[in-house]
């Protein structure tokens, strides 16, 4: 009895699939292709390399060496040789007679070297050695490739024909659809834990709940409570986003699958969703587990956004597939999906609902507090200075990432060995800062005096200004040695504050106006070293305007778009009279930050000229050298204050004794 199910799918019986005549076809292919090669003779020589032709050298085993172009080595054992290997399992197929090895070597004269020495320690018994060269002719190769290039064609076109339509996991030819998945088990030497991972102490909290129920499972179901499905871990480059994930795993000492997003999707049709359906099963073999994508944002963008322009079918397929398998666990499966993104804007609203990815875990740029931290993990295998401090640099590097961090500890590192130094001191994680953030010194770059003497009014009032102004960032050095693309460079020690005002904006871009402002009071002309200054300055300006409100003509509106669609819009989403006032009010503003760039220069012009003065001299002023012309800043003495009046407050009152 044959019977067909829903599909039309023909069946036995017994309601197993029936084989169709594509089944028998390949079957027979099969079986005539592995015959062939079963009772192929046994005279192909096995491919080896020189450690274990070296040692055969040794025993007096080789009798000729043919080098052939000078890339591949023939190795022929002696009569006895070639009897003794035969015997064995491993070397059964080497011919009686002729080539029994071959193998790869490197340069000749290297190799001819090593065989000499190989050839002392065998007792004297010398190995023939010659050299060859092959000429295959287009005709030939051709010739010789035809027919296995007809095998393989008929085979990927049975294999296809065999995969079409199959739903199981890791399907296609030559398993191109099975997940290439890297697997850390809990039995690996290594382990990751919440111990290696330094900062990010609220990812750690919220992504504990995770850890806590995949080891005590039992006490959740209990309750029947249901584990999250997935977390998204969002955040910028660098931030210890795949750290934290591979901690989860072994905190939980779950097996830990990792995949990056680009690895679904590759030139064959249907591949990314066949290796999402493997990669789930494969998670479900192991459960309880953790599975890692990195990067899903190269799977996982918006769809349906512009068709027109960037539709691709495949990679939203693959994007089906993961929602489709994401949904289609079995509650309490015991797996837990992690990703991580710094794109959390463009990917698609049915991968963030709960059910797929129940919660987002922010892992942001390090405090300073944290970076110290991160610092003490990256430090440790440093030979250090022990008058180094590490709270100094980690208020030396705001906006930092780990990532970053440890490019400076290295470094850092380079920098004390290029320098022949016994350890690595303040002064090389100084220099590696600022090599990170401007570039390599150039001291050989021609400058003429006339360019030397502007740089130095430039560079000079962008340092008076930012310190004259309350709310400017506080300086730390200032320099007119070129560094990269920049032919001189201000340094600042910004403020980590969470939200800025208006006057504080205003102030920034007054003090990154100020080079612009020096060059016009001091020479009388301006120059295109301004360049990055006023590209910075009016994308500032643009911002208060359009996104922070901060203007009373254009309102309290905001433009910003948080989900990143802007980019892809054809229109704004304002008027053509809006974009006019948006255009005159940044204009204004920076207007007003010119004046008050303007007086502060007029007001210390004597100082602003000792300070170019002293930078034409030295090169490199530091904030001892500026406090020692303006004095201390304004704030700093109210700050100094205020603590004064602090540990005043905080002293013990004497009682008077009878």
């Amino acid at each position: 009895m044959v019977k067909r199910n829903n599909d039309g799918q023909r069946r036995n019986g017994f309601g197993v699939p029936r084989p169709s005549m594509t089944w028998f076809w390949g079957a027979l292919v099969i079986l005539i292709i592995g015959s062939s090669l079963w009772m192929s003779p046994n005279n192909e020589p096995v491919k080896s390399n020189w450690n274990t032709v070296e040692q055969m050298v040794r025993r007096g085993e080789v009798e000729k060496i043919v080098v052939v172009n000078g890339e591949l080595a023939k190795v022929t054992l002696t009569e006895e040789a070639a009897g003794r290997y035969r015997e064995q399992e491993e070397y059964k197929s080497i011919p009686e007679k002729g080539v029994q090895f071959y193998f790869n070597i490197g340069p000749g004269d290297t190799f001819a070297e090593n065989l000499k020495t190989a050839q002392a320690e065998n007792g004297g018994e010398e190995v023939i050695l010659e050299y060859e060269r092959e000429d295959h002719s287009w005709t030939n190769l051709l010739g010789s490739l035809l027919p296995w290039l007809f095998i393989i064609g008929f085979w990927f076109f049975m294999m296809r024909s065999m995969s079409r339509g199959a739903g199981g996991a890791g399907g296609g030819i030559m398993n191109v659809g099975k997940a290439k998945a890297q697997v850390f088990d809990k039995d690996n030497q290594k382990q990751v834990t919440f111990k290696d991972v330094a900062g990010l102490e609220e990812a750690k909290v919220e992504i504990m709940e995770i850890v806590d129920f995949l080891k005590k499972a039992d006490k959740y179901r209990e309750l029947g409570a249901k584990i999250p499905k997935g977390a998204l871990l969002v955040g910028p480059p660098g931030t210890g986003k795949t750290l934290l994930a591979k901690a989860v795993a072994g905190e939980a000492n779950v097996p830990f699958l990792s995949i990056s997003g680009s690895d679904f999707v590759e030139m064959f049709v249907g591949v990314g969703a066949s290796r999402v359906r493997d990669l789930f099963e494969q998670a479900k073999q192991k459960a309880p587990c953790i599975l890692f994508i990195d990067e899903i944002d190269a799977i996982g963008r918006a769809r349906g956004k512009n068709a027109g322009f960037s539709g691709n079918d495949e990679r939203e397929n693959t994007l089906n597939q993961l929602l489709t398998e994401m949904d289609g666990f079995q509650t309490n499966a015991g797996v837990i999906v992690l990703a991580a993104t710094n794109r959390a804007d463009i990917l698609d609203k049915a991968l963030m609902r709960a059910g797929r990815f129940d919660r987002q875990i922010e892992v942001g740029l390090p405090d300073v507090k944290e970076r110290e931290e991160i610092f003490d993990v990256h430090l440790r295998p440093l030979k250090l200075d022990p008058q180094l401090d590490r709270a100094f640099l980690a208020r030396q590097t705001p906006g930092f990432s780990g990532a970053d961090i440890a490019n400076v500890c290295n470094e850092a590192a380079l920098i004390a060995a290029r320098h022949n130094k016994p350890f690595v001191s303040k002064e090389d994680f100084l220099s590696a800062i600022d090599r990170i953030i401007g570039g390599l010194e150039r001291k050989n770059k021609i400058i003429t005096d006339e360019e030397k003497r502007t740089i130095a009014y430039h560079e000079a009032g962008h340092a008076t200004v930012s310190w004259i102004l309350e709310n400017a960032s506080p300086l730390i050095k200032v320099t007119i040695i070129p560094r990269g693309k920049a032919l001189g460079a201000a340094w600042y020690l910004p403020e980590e504050r969470q939200i800025t005002t208006r006057e504080q904006l205003m102030d920034e871009l007054a003090a990154t106006l100020g080079g612009r402002v020096s060059e016009q009071l001091t020479f009388g002309r301006v120059s295109t070293g301004a360049l990055n200054d006023l590209e910075r300055v009016t994308k500032q300006a643009y911002a208060m305007v359009a996104y922070y409100g901060m203007s009373p003509e254009v309102g309290t509106l905001s433009y910003y778009d948080s989900t990143g669609q802007s980019d892809m819009a054809l229109t704004k989403p304002y008027s053509e009279k809006t974009a006019q006032q948006i255009d005159a009010e940044a204009r204004r503003l920076i207007d007003e930050a010119y004046r008050m760039a303007e007086q502060v220069l007029r007001d210390h012009a004597d100082g602003l000229k000792e300070l170019a003065e002293r930078l034409l001299e030295k090169e490199v002023v530091f904030t001892e050298d500026v406090e020692r012309i303006f004095g201390k800043r304004r704030k700093d003495i109210l700050k100094e204050r205020q603590e004064a009046e602090k540990a005043q407050d905080a002293e013990p009152i004497a009682e008077p004794v009878d």
